[in-house]
């Protein structure tokens, strides 16, 4: 009896994907493993170097700023001195700073004797109306009486000198 013929089917296996496909595929030689080890003691012993070089540069360029920074600072304090060799750059200090006058001159010099205003409790800014905290009527009325009851004279209240009287002489009879 002849047999019933078989058929083989295949049958597909899945691929192994991710790392275990390329892992399979990768084939070392002896070449490549030395090459590797090169690479790996390269980069160990060249890491700290260049690591100590780009600290080295970045010192070197701080420097060089602190540098640039000085060099302008001596050309200010050297134009700073050609001014102070100028006549009239240090007459003009000597009379700003110490009162100086040239012979001749007459100097007044105003000293303000008032306190400073004060600006305690003030409201804070605003673009809307606020009651004012000042009784300006009372400070007008005040202004008023102590005007109309001064004893004080005209030139005295303007802080002009008074002029001084000077004797006549009457005649005899």
């Amino acid at each position: 009896m002849p047999k019933p013929s078989t058929r083989r089917v295949p049958v597909r296996m899945p691929r192994p994907t991710g790392s275990g496909r390329w892992l399979r595929q990768l084939h070392f030689s002896a070449f490549s493993l030395v090459m590797m080890g090169v690479l790996v003691l390269a980069v160990v012993i060249l890491a700290p170097t260049i690591q100590a070089f780009l600290v080295q540069r970045q010192q070197i360029s701080d420097q060089q700023h602190a540098v640039d920074r000085l060099a302008a600072q001596v050309d200010t304090l050297k134009d700073q001195r050609a001014r102070w060799n100028d006549p009239s750059y240090l007459r003009a200090q000597a009379r700003d700073r110490l009162y100086y006058v040239m012979p001749g001159e007459v100097s007044y010099l105003v000293i303000d004797d008032r306190p400073p205003a004060a600006t305690k409790d003030q409201g804070p800014v605003t673009s809307k109306l606020q009651k004012t905290q000042t009784d300006w009527v009372g400070s007008l009325f005040g202004s008023f009486m102590g005007a109309g009851l001064t004893e004080a004279t005209p030139q005295q209240l303007s802080g002009t000198p008074a002029p001084t009287p000077t004797p006549t002489s009457t005649p005899k009879k």
